[in-house]
C-alpha cells in the first residue's frame, strides 16, 4: 500500500506513520470531506498462518472498530469509520498531531517529566479511564506507546486491540485464550500475569506503571529479560518513586504506590476516585517546579527592600550576567546602560497610553541591544524580554506571549532563583496566557504553584499574593467550578478592601469578578446589588465615563433584566448608549452591546416591532464593523428572526436563522454548542411552516451528538 492507494474511493493513504503487531497506520486524506485523518490496516497474513488464528486476527481488529467506535470522550481517540477493502480490514480515527508518552521521554532522553506534567497527564488519563469502564470497558494495553499527548495538551488513550467488554467476557476469552496473559510485560498487572480474570483495577496498575516511568524515567520493574519483568510485578515491592526523584510531591508518590498495589482490591476503587485523589492533591498544592540550586533567602517583610551584593554596585540596575564573574560595569558602558533604562522606561509610558505596537517595538530593541551588552540572562534583558511577552498578550498574541513567558521564567530560575518575585511574576503571566489560550487547567495549576510560593515568601495579604488569588478565582471560573470561583473571590475582595481600600480599583475589579459569579449561581438579586455597588465605586475613583464604570453599568443592565425588570433595563440602556457613544464612538463594539441589549429589553416588554427594527440596525452596523461571521453579529442576526418569530413572520425568520446556522457552522464546526442551537431554532421554524419532515431530520441531526455527548 502507498500514497496511490485510495480506500473505498474516499481514504488517500499519503504515509506510513507507525506499524505494530496487527497492522500498519497512516497518515492520510479524507477526500469527502477533506481533513486529514489517520488509517489503521490489519496486515494480510500468508498462507503459512494457520486459518484459524488469522480469523481470530481479523476479529480481534473488527472489534477494536467497535469497541472504539463506542466510545465518546476528549481523552480517548475517535473513531470515524471502519471496512474492509481488498480484503484489508481498515479503521479510520482522528489524525493525533502530538507525540506519545514513550516519544516524550525519547526526547527528554530518557529523563522524568516535569511534575506538572506528570500530575496534567494523570489527571487526563484517569478521567478518560473512569469514562470507558463506566462503558463496561477494559483496555488491558495501557502503556506509554498507547498515551498520546497533543500539542495544545490534551492527553488521548489510543489502541483498543486487546480491550474487553465486561459484558462479553466469554466473547473475548475465545479471541485472547482462556489463561493467555496479554499485554506489555513492563506495564501488566500481577492478575493479568497470572492469566486471571482482569477488570478495571488492572487498568490502574498499569496507568500506575505508566506514572512511574514518567515520574522517575524508568518503569517499576526495569530489568531486559521479560520473566525477570513478570515476577516482578508478581512477587517485588517496587521501590517509592520519591527514592529516584526526591522534589516527586509525597500525595503523587502515594498515588502511584497505591496504583501498584499486588492485590487488586488494596488498589483505588476506581479511575473515578482516582482523578478526585489527583485533583485534590494538585489543588493543594504542595510542590512547585524544582528549584534551581541558590543560596537560601530570607523572606523580607513586605515593604522592605534586598541589599545588592557588593560587587553590585557599579551597576546602574541588576547583576552581571550568569557566569561573568563579580565586576563593576566598565566606565565606558555605563552611559549606554543608562540610555537604555530610559529607552526602556519609554516603552513602557507607550504601553499605559495603549500604543501597544510602538511599545513593543521599543521593548524588542531594547531586548536586543541588553542582551548585546549585557549579556541573554541579566536581570535587565530578561525585563525587557518580559515586556516584549507582555506587549504580544496585549495584542491578541497569546501562544507566542506564553513561549516568551516561559524563556523569561526558566531563565530568572536560573539567575533569581525559583521563588524570587520576578520569577513568579513571569510564571504567573504564563498562567494567564494559558487561560487566554483555553488551556484554563494548565493555568490552574501554575497559578497554584504560584500562589503557594508568594503566601510563603511574601504573606498571604500582599497586593501581588492578593493578585494572583484573583487570578486562580477568575480561572476556578473559566473551569466550571463556579461556587469555589465565588468563594475565593469574595475573600480576595475582603482582603483588597482592607489592604488597599474599598474603592481601589484591584479591589473593584474582583468585586466585579463576584458579581459574575453571583449570576451564574442564578444570585441575580445580589449579584444585581454588587454591581451597582462596583458601578457607583467606579465613578467616584474612575469618573462616569471610564470604560470599567461603563462596563459595571452594562452588567447591571443584564441583571435587571434576568430579574425581569425589563423598564428599568430598558431605561439604563438607554442612558448608556449615550454615554458609550460620547465616550468611544456610536459604532464601537461596546456602544452596540449596549443597543443589543436595549433591543433585547424591547422584546421582553412585547414591543416587538420596536426590538426588530434595532436588532436590524445593530447587526447591519456590525456586519460593516466586525464581519459577517463575527459571533456578536451572528447573535444581532439571531435576535432579527426570534423578533419575526414573535410577529408570525416566519419564512422571514427562517431565512434569517438559515444564514446564522450557516455562519457558525463556517467558523464555529458542525458539532459546536451554538450551531446546534442554531439548527433547533431552523427546525422550529420549519415545524410552524407546516414542514415536519425536514424539520424531523433537523431535530434527529441535533439530538445525535448530544446523546453522545451524554454518554
Amino acid at each position: 500500500m502507498g500514497d496511490t492507494t485510495l480506500i473505498q474511493g474516499r481514504y488517500r493513504l499519503l504515509e506510513r506513520i507507525g506499524r505494530g503487531g496487527m497492522g500498519e497506520v497512516w497518515r492520510a486524506k479524507d477526500e469527502s470531506l477533506g481533513r486529514r485523518v489517520a488509517v489503521k490496516c490489519l496486515k494480510p497474513l500468508g498462507t503459512q498462518h494457520d486459518q484459524s488464528f488469522t480469523r481470530v486476527l481479523r476479529e480481534r481488529f473488527r472489534r477494536e472498530a467497535r469497541v472504539a467506535a463506542a466510545l465518546q470522550h476528549r481523552g480517548v481517540t475517535v473513531v470515524h469509520d471502519f471496512g474492509e477493502h481488498d480484503g484489508v480490514l481498515f479503521l479510520v480515527m482522528e489524525l493525533l498531531e502530538g507525540r506519545d508518552l514513550s516519544r516524550l521521554l525519547e526526547d527528554n532522553g530518557h529523563s522524568p517529566l516535569p511534575v506538572l506534567d506528570v500530575v496534567d497527564i494523570a489527571e487526563q488519563v484517569a478521567q478518560a479511564l473512569a469514562y470507558t469502564h463506566e462503558q463496561g470497558i477494559v483496555h488491558r494495553d495501557l502503556k506509554p506507546a498507547n498515551i498520546v499527548r497533543l500539542a495544545d495538551g490534551t492527553v488521548k488513550i489510543c489502541d483498543f486491540g486487546i480491550a474487553r467488554l465486561g459484558h462479553d467476557v466469554g466473547f473475548t476469552a475465545r479471541l485472547t485464550g482462556t489463561g493467555i496473559a496479554m499485554g506489555t510485560p513492563h506495564y501488566m498487572s500481577p492478575e493479568q500475569i497470572g492469566g486471571d480474570d482482569v477488570d478495571r483495577r488492572s487498568d490502574l496498575y498499569s496507568l500506575g506503571c505508566v506514572l512511574y516511568e514518567i515520574a522517575t524515567g524508568a518503569p517499576p520493574f526495569d530489568l531486559d529479560d521479560a520473566w525477570a519483568v513478570l515476577v516482578g510485578h508478581r512477587d517485588t515491592d517496587p521501590e517509592p518513586p520519591r527514592g529516584h526523584r526526591a522534589d516527586l510531591p509525597g500525595y503523587l508518590d502515594r498515588i502511584i504506590l497505591d496504583l501498584l498495589a499486588k492485590r487488586p482490591e488494596q488498589r483505588p476503587d476506581d479511575a473515578r476516585e482516582l482523578a478526585r485523589r489527583i485533583t485534590a492533591g494538585r489543588t493543594a498544592p504542595a510542590y512547585g517546579p524544582a528549584p534551581v540550586a541558590h543560596r537560601p533567602r530570607t523572606p523580607l517583610p513586605v515593604g522592605a527592600r534586598a541589599t545588592p551584593p557588593s560587587w553590585t554596585q557599579g551597576l546602574t540596575t541588576g547583576q552581571v550576567p550568569t557566569g561573568t564573574g563579580p565586576r563593576a560595569t566598565p566606565p565606558d558602558r555605563t552611559g549606554r546602560v543608562a540610555a537604555l533604562a530610559g529607552r526602556h522606561h519609554a516603552g513602557l509610558r507607550l504601553g499605559r497610553l495603549g500604543r501597544w505596537e510602538e511599545a513593543g517595538e521599543v521593548h524588542r530593541a531594547v531586548a536586543a541591544e541588553r542582551e548585546h551588552l549585557l549579556g541573554p540572562d541579566h536581570p535587565d534583558t530578561l525585563a525587557s524580554r518580559y515586556e516584549v511577552a507582555f506587549v504580544l498578550g496585549r495584542t491578541g498574541h497569546a501562544a507566542d506571549a506564553l513561549r516568551a513567558y516561559k524563556r523569561v521564567a526558566e531563565a530568572r530560575i536560573r539567575v533569581l532563583g525559583a521563588d524570587h518575585a520576578d520569577t513568579l511574576a513571569a510564571r504567573q503571566e504564563m498562567a494567564y496566557a494559558l487561560g487566554r489560550l483555553g488551556r484554563h487547567t494548565d493555568a490552574h495549576q501554575v497559578y497554584t504553584a504560584v500562589l503557594a510560593v508568594r503566601e510563603r515568601t511574601m504573606g498571604a495579604e500582599h497586593p501581588d499574593t492578593l493578585r494572583c488569588r484573583h487570578n486562580l478565582a477568575f480561572n476556578l471560573g473559566r473551569l466550571g467550578r463556579t461556587g469555589d470561583a465565588h468563594r475565593m473571590a469574595r475573600e480576595v475582595a475582603a482582603a483588597r478592601a482592607r489592604v488597599l481600600g474599598p474603592d481601589h480599583p484591584d479591589t473593584l475589579v474582583t468585586r466585579y469578578e463576584v458579581a459574575y459569579e453571583l449570576g451564574r449561581l442564578g444570585r441575580w438579586q445580589e449579584a444585581l446589588a454588587t454591581y451597582r455597588g462596583v458601578a457607583a465605586a467606579r465613578g467616584r475613583a474612575l469618573g462616569p465615563d471610564h470604560p470599567d464604570t461603563l462596563a459595571a453599568r452594562y452588567e447591571t443592565g443584564i441583571a435587571l433584566g434576568r430579574l425581569g425588570r425589563s423598564t428599568e433595563a430598558l431605561a439604563l440602556y438607554g442612558e448608556l448608549i449615550g454615554d458609550r457613544a460620547r465616550a468611544q464612538g456610536p459604532e464601537h463594539p461596546e456602544t452596540l452591546r449596549a443597543r443589543h441589549g436595549l433591543g433585547v429589553n424591547l422584546g421582553r416588554l412585547g414591543r416587538w416591532e420596536e426590538a426588530l427594527a434595532e436588532s436590524r440596525e445593530v447587526c447591519a452596523i456590525r456586519a460593516r464593523v466586525l464581519g459577517a461571521d463575527q459571533p456578536d453579529t451572528l447573535v444581532s442576526r439571531r435576535e432579527v428572526a426570534v423578533a419575526l418569530c414573535r410577529l408570525g413572520r416566519w419564512s422571514a425568520a427562517l431565512t434569517e436563522y438559515r444564514l446564522v446556522t450557516g455562519a457558525r457552522h463556517r467558523v464555529l464546526g458542525a458539532d459546536h454548542p451554538d450551531t446546534r442551537t442554531a439548527r433547533d431554532d431552523e427546525a422550529h421554524c420549519l415545524e410552524q411552516l407546516g414542514r415536519a419532515t425536514e424539520a424531523a431530520e433537523l431535530y434527529h441531526g441535533v439530538a445525535a451528538p448530544r446523546r453522545a455527548a451524554a454518554h
